[in-house]
This record gives C-alpha cells, structure tokens and sequence, in this order.
C-alpha cells in the first residue's frame, strides 16, 4: 500500500465513490491545493485537500464553485462535477477541508501556447464560459479573496509601502515608482463602472491561465474550464485582461533583458477572435470599448502589486533572487506601457470582430 494509500484512504472513503478505492497519487502541477488522483474499481477521481490558508473561508468558495457548476450542468455544458460525502455535504469539512470531483477523461492540459491557434482556442474557451455564466446573478457570489483586482485599492497600498520603505529599497527603483504614481488616474475605471452599473457585474473566474482549459486529447477543442476556486464577482475586463497580460508577451513574466519583452498585437488579436466572438451575444458596448483598457489595466495592477512587495520586503510572491520582484515589475510595466500606446489599434481590432 502507498504512502498516499495509508494517508488519504479513509478520506476518500467517507465521499460517494463508486467502487473500491485501488489506488490514491499525487496529480497535476498545482502549487495552492494539494491535488491527488484517486482510482476505484469503477472510475478515476479528483481529490483535494483545500489550502484554508489561501482561501480562510472554504464554505462561501465551495458554495460559488457549486453554484456556478449547476448552472453550467443545467444547460448541458461540460464542467466541474463535485460529488458529495456520504453525509450529502459538498466537501469534508473536519481539521483539514477536502473535496472530490469526477475526473474528466480524454482529456490534456497545456502548459503555454505552442501556437498562435492554441491561444485563440483559449479565448473561445474562457469566452464561452463568460457568455455560458452570462445570467447567472453573480451578486449571489462571495468574494473569496477581498478586493482582489481593486486597483485603487493596490494603489493605496503601494503608497503605504512606499511611505514606509522600510528596507530603503525606494531609491533602486524610482523610475519604477515614478510611472506607478503619474498613472494613478488610470486606476479607478472598472471598480468606478461597477459602482456606477455602466459596467455590469459578472461571474469571473479570475486565473485564466491555458492550463486551467482541460482540451479534448482527440480533436484538441476545449472541454472543459478548471481550478474554480477563484470565480468571483467582478468585470469581463479581468479576465479578458489577464490573459492578454500573460499570453500576449513576448517573453517571460520575470525576463531580466526589457529588450526582449513586448506587447504582441498579433497575439491580442487571436485571442480577441476567440474570446469576443464567443461573448458577441452578450458584451455590452461599454465593455466592448474597454476591453484593450482592461488588458492595461491588469497588467500595471499587477507590476504594481509586485514593486509593493519590493518594497515590503518580498513577503507575498514567491522569489528566487534578490530583486526577482523588482524584475516582475519592470516586464509588467513595459507591457503596461506598449498596451498603453496601442489602445487606438487594440480597440480598432475589437470593434472589428465585433461588427
């Protein structure tokens, strides 16, 4: 018997699994929730023991994750099945937190784009989702991660950062400092148009990232979108946007050569096609008119969050060098800058799909 075996076995026992468990390893490549495959006499299973130091209140995130998974499932859309414990809960809550779903066969995850093709397909994927989820009364969602792309509020705590300089780290990176600052009136757009209802409240799923699609192993076509944990309410700027952050650079989020990285409108472009011709039934004209903002504006949140932890001392992000945040920075604030210079061309781009 493996080591998982003897650790998880009775876990998985106390869920509504069909047959006997067989076998129980670690799967994936995650890095918040530690992820394991269970297998049965009859089936393959996905099992979970969920990190409540990430996500401190897991009853409000399974309560989103099984909301929108019902939804999904009403309308015969292929996603996420969560099955229950054996005492009709919809995940073990005891000194650790699990939950299991069925795991979908056939099917493959990509690491990076290997072409121009996969990342529009990308776009269609989570463009689907977005217009699948398009009634779904987001409202009812619960923010499980606080005020998470409210860029004016991770302005006001870069400038808190900054006030404190508590390294004297500051003066290495002025420029750095200097752009965040003189942009600050670029901040307030999406949170202002969700206050205002010029923009309206939606289901985001808020890490879309190409391995969060599972593709068909087949006919590579999109089956399925994953790692739901984060789905929340917000705008279609921040997923829109997050994905052209990453998926539209030439060059690593941590490149230490700025010659290297740039804003690929080739890149934006496919993926636009993919993502807005699924959402053309239901993006609203305001949202349509800010999605190029959008990919700014997650891109400079996201420089910004990484020189606030400069600043602070590296004590969020992960770092596997000195100044490694400083380096994040700069990349988001090159792209941030090349975007800036493109809207007129992005959003040319977007009206035209959009025709």
């Amino acid at each position: 018997m493996s080591e998982y075996m003897k650790e998880y076995k009775n876990v998985a026992e106390q869920f509504c699994l069909q047959g006997e468990v067989t076998e129980i390893c670690p799967y994936g490549e995650g890095h918040i929730n530690l992820t394991l495959l269970v297998t049965t006499t009859e089936k393959r299973y996905i099992m979970q023991k969920m990190n409540t130091r990430v996500f401190s209140d897991p009853d409000s995130l399974m309560a989103n994750i099984v909301g929108v998974t019902k939804h999904l499932t009403a309308r015969g859309i292929e996603t996420l099945n969560v099955v229950p414990t054996k005492s009709g809960a919809d995940f073990l809550k005891d000194a650790d937190c699990y939950r299991v779903y069925d795991f979908i066969e056939n099917t493959v995850t990509y690491q990076s784009a290997s072409d121009i093709e996969v990342f529009k397909n990308s776009g269609k994927a989570f463009g689907e989702f977005q217009n699948y989820l398009a009634e779904f009364d987001a409202s009812k969602l619960t923010e499980t991660i606080k005020r998470f792309h409210d860029t004016p509020k991770r302005f006001a705590d870069f400038k808190a950062a900054l006030a404190e300089d508590k390294l004297g780290r500051a003066k290495e990176c002025q420029e750095e400092i200097n752009f965040i600052l003189s942009h600050e009136n670029t901040y307030g757009i999406a949170m202002d148009g969700l206050k205002d209802g010029s923009l309206p409240l939606r289901v985001t799923h808020n890490d879309t990232k190409l391995n969060n699609i599972l593709m068909d192993a087949e006919t590579g076509a999109a089956r399925a979108v994953i790692d739901l944990d984060t789905i929340m309410p917000g705008s279609m700027l921040f997923d829109f946007g997050d994905s052209i952050r990453f998926g539209a650079s030439t060059a690593a989020e941590d490149e230490k050569d700025l010659s290297k990285v740039h804003f690929d409108i080739n890149l934006f472009k496919a993926y636009a096609e993919g993502y807005c011709g699924a959402v053309k039934d239901s993006i609203t004209a305001r949202e349509a008119e800010l999605l190029p903002y959008g990919s700014y504006l997650m891109t400079i949140e996201c420089g910004m969050r990484f020189l606030t932890d400069y600043l602070a001392g590296d004590t969020y992000f992960a770092t596997k060098y000195p100044g490694h945040n400083l380096v994040r920075c700069r990349t988001q604030i090159r792209l941030a800058s090349e975007m800036e210079a493109q809207f007129e061309e992005m959003g040319k781009i977007i009206a035209d799909i959009l025709a």
